[in-house]
């Protein structure tokens, strides 16, 4: 439907709307005594952005600038997919340069409480804790919830978490998926927590997990790497039953931020889900297998 149609009309907004930023309230952490300025982004000319960069088909790193990839602030490597994407569409409407920092999941929070980085693309669920720490803009993605397992599983027909009794489950840890999706599987032998997406799915390739729970996104990105896995969709009656906001994924910014919030709002509206689901699917095809 909106498409590069859409784009041009998001960059167009963002540049009439520059000074605005520019010389409004806060404007996230730009480090040191100006974290939180709007002096300090602009004098910077950039914005700073956390993720993980090994959290694919969201985020991940490669050793090329290939398929628009940016470089990571500290590194010789490059950050692409999905996270990357909007994040460049929104530097580039706010007239400003990308800086990629790579963060571990854990770290992500604290990075924008400290004012390290201006805001965290990497795949949040706007969960109520978070909103306790941080504010969120308007989704960006829509992300609903599945599962994985082997072709030869034994858990391969199942039609609702309840046939996935007595599984053998993980997920990254400090997710939606691993604190509220894993208790609805009855008997559930849940596993440690996994601290990033690779690690979840070397426990189920070994066989340490008999299944996890995901996102889409992430579960197709697994598929085409690992042709021996297949993707448990149950109808939305049977589903792991969380809240609209779960599975809503968010653009983190500073406690207080309005200004940078509201950009970023502005940005997004734009954005239509066929949009985002196109962008997504680049980002899939983009992937590299090893990540």
């Amino acid at each position: 439907m909106r498409n590069e149609r859409n784009w041009k009309k998001m960059l167009v907004a963002g540049v009439l709307t520059i000074s605005t930023l520019l010389t409004g309230g806060l404007l996230g952490g730009c480090g040191g005594g100006q974290a939180g300025t709007a002096d300090g982004l602009r004098e910077k000319g950039e914005l700073r952005v956390a993720m993980e960069c090994a959290y694919a088909p969201y985020n991940w790193t490669q050793s090329t600038d290939s398929d628009g990839a940016v470089a990571i602030e500290g590194s010789s490597e490059f950050a692409n997919g999905y996270d990357v994407k909007i994040a460049k569409k929104i530097a580039a409407a706010l007239n400003l340069k990308l800086r990629i920092v790579k963060s571990d999941w854990d770290s992500l929070i604290p990075a924008v409480q400290s004012g390290t980085v201006d805001c965290v693309i990497a795949g949040q669920s706007i969960k109520p804790e978070r909103l306790q720490n941080v504010d969120f803009t308007k989704p960006y993605y829509y992300a609903d919830i599945v599962t994985l397992t082997l072709k030869d599983s034994k858990f391969a027909k199942a039609t609702s978490p309840a046939d996935l009794a007595g599984a053998k489950a993980t997920s990254q840890q400090n997710t939606i998926w691993y604190d509220l999706c894993l208790p609805q599987i009855p008997q559930v032998q849940k596993l440690a927590g996994q601290n990033d997406v690779p690690a979840m799915l070397v426990a189920l390739i070994s066989g340490a997990a008999d299944v996890v729970v995901t996102d889409i996104p992430t579960a197709k990105a697994a598929l085409r790497a690992y042709p021996q896995l297949t993707m448990l969709k149950f109808d939305q009656a049977k589903n792991y039953q969380v809240s609209e906001s779960d599975v809503n994924i968010g653009i983190s910014v500073r406690k207080g931020n309005a200004v940078l919030k509201e950009k970023i709002d502005q940005i997004l509206d734009g954005f239509s889900r066929d949009d985002m689901n196109k962008l997504m699917d680049e980002a899939i095809t983009q992937q590299p297998l090893s990540k």
